[in-house]
């Protein structure tokens, strides 16, 4: 039986540059299209690398703003984290509710 799939499990992904699996993790997590998670994952990836310990921090902040249900804080953080703007942003966020509810 295999464990649902966790934010490790692309923190992993990313930590090992596969940027594929990150990929298909997010595709699970935020509900979103292959092409579009792969996207997301390389956004996440670039921002790693240019944000240093202050972009780590946020994205390790995540399960915080998740557990405190504060759905525009969220959104905001998929913004800066995935690059999910707008109905892909709302999609997301609505995504992680109903997952960790």
């Amino acid at each position: 039986m295999n464990e649902p799939l966790t934010f490790r499990d692309f923190a992993a992904a990313i930590m090992s540059n596969d940027v594929t699996k990150a990929s298909s993790v997010l595709e699970v997590l935020l509900g979103l299209e292959p092409e579009r998670a792969q996207l997301a994952a390389q956004h996440f990836a670039g921002r790693m690398q240019s944000g240093g310990p202050e972009f780590m921090m946020k994205a390790m902040g995540m399960r915080q703003v998740v557990e405190a249900r504060d759905a525009s804080q969220l959104k905001d953080l998929l913004v800066e984290l995935f690059g999910l703007e707008g109905e892909l942003g709302d999609h997301a966020t609505t995504t992680i509710a109903a997952r960790y509810a």
